[in-house]
């Protein structure tokens, strides 16, 4: 199955040790992710941000006072998908390591997980939804050569 068109925007906010996660986040690597992931052609932004910048995005969009991995400002879906995946570098960072993850391996896992909630995905609606999601990401993972992020 051809792959979907998309226009990328990847940028990185002010972060105190943004190395490793440029390394994690070559471009190639973030379309790959978020290619395998659409269902139509789109123009996403991916934002890597600090804990300040994503705590003050959750709470001021989604009254929830923290940073969270990641976050989908979706903005239409057809004819085109657009949205901006915003992920919180510290947040991810520590779950990798408390999942004793590679940085890569769980930004690949955030970054599908983003674009399927752009495409209107959601695991918060019921436990069924969930459990869709849930496999659909791994099926995408598992064709980009990532392992399943839920086993």
């Amino acid at each position: 199955m051809p792959l979907h068109a998309l226009s990328l925007s990847l940028q990185f906010g002010e972060l105190t040790d943004a190395a490793p996660h440029r390394a994690a986040l070559p471009r190639h690597f973030v379309a790959r992710c978020i290619r395998h992931a659409l269902d139509a052609d789109a123009e996403i932004t991916v934002r890597i941000v600090d804990a300040e910048e994503g705590q003050a995005l959750n709470r001021d969009y989604r009254q929830r006072d923290y940073a969270t991995n990641v976050l989908t400002f979706d903005y239409a879906t057809e004819p085109l998908v657009m949205a901006d995946l915003v992920l919180c570098a510290p947040v991810v960072a520590r779950e990798a390591a408390e999942l004793k993850k590679p940085l890569a391996q769980h930004y690949a896992h955030l970054l599908v997980h983003g674009t399927l909630h752009a495409q209107g995905w959601d695991h918060e609606t019921s436990e069924a939804d969930a459990e869709e999601m849930e496999a659909r990401e791994t099926e995408i993972l598992a064709g980009l050569g990532q392992p399943n992020p839920y086993a």
